[in-house]
């Protein structure tokens, strides 16, 4: 009786996989938790701005030759403490409406005998998801799940600069600072300090950017959902504008 019952339970375990493995098999793959649709390849982009020229992606100092260029990323001074972008990476790209917005801001500022110096501006998505990988925390970095105005070209990290020292206005904060004193709305700072920040921030705004409230130096264009999220190395974007 013993032997009937253990022969009769294989073949109820045997009947239930060879049920069980065609519907394994034909599960789906699981996707990368934080994949987005990004644009990869050359001629998705080309087509992209043949659609609408305003997605083309303009490298800042061929529209503005006096931006100074100080590209955090590409050194090991910033808050990962190491190269995120290649060390001899010399160019940065805005989309081409942020590009024309940030000429205006420049030209402004030029007027009083400033200008800008730019830490970031466009970011391939990859890097954002070596960021993620490493801190994996979203007051600090962008979630790959949702890409970011870097990712797409309108978001840029920067500052005011003397054009006459090439010195940076006291901001109260370096780049990159993650703290409260780094906040739009932290009113502990001197008034010069204090006075600066408004600087920037209204220039920027006046010339269409919105101000990132937990940091400084971001500002970014609002209408960023028309706009793909790109994932090409600063030379290969240089060679395919």
């Amino acid at each position: 009786m013993n032997n009937l019952m253990n022969r009769y339970n294989l073949q109820r375990i045997f009947f239930f996989i060879f049920l069980s493995v065609p519907a394994l098999i034909s599960l789906p793959q699981k996707q990368s938790p934080y994949e987005l649709q990004v644009t990869r390849k050359p001629g998705e982009y080309r087509k992209q701005i043949k659609l609408d020229p305003d997605k083309k992606m303009v490298e800042l100092r061929s529209l503005i030759p006096n931006l100074d260029y100080d590209l955090r990323y590409a050194t090991a001074n910033n808050f990962m403490h190491r190269f995120m972008y290649p060390s001899k990476t010399a160019y940065t790209f805005l989309r081409k409406p942020a590009a024309q917005d940030l000429q205006l801001v420049q030209k402004e500022l030029n007027a009083k005998g400033l200008g800008l110096k730019i830490f970031d501006a466009y970011r391939p998505y990859s890097v954002t998801v070596k960021f993620w990988e490493l801190v994996h925390d979203e007051r600090y970095v962008a979630n790959p799940a949702k890409g970011s105005g870097h990712n797409k070209g309108i978001a840029v990290d920067l500052t005011i600069i003397n054009m006459k020292t090439g010195e940076e206005l006291n901001m109260g904060t370096g780049f990159d600072n993650f703290t409260d004193s780094a906040h739009h709305t932290f009113t502990g700072l001197t008034e010069a300090v204090l006075q600066n920040r408004v600087l920037l921030k209204t220039t920027m705004e006046k010339y269409g950017f919105k101000a990132l409230e937990t940091e400084w130096w971001h500002y970014y264009l609002s209408d960023g959902e028309k706009y793909e999220v790109l994932d090409f190395e600063f030379k290969k974007l240089k060679r395919i504008n």
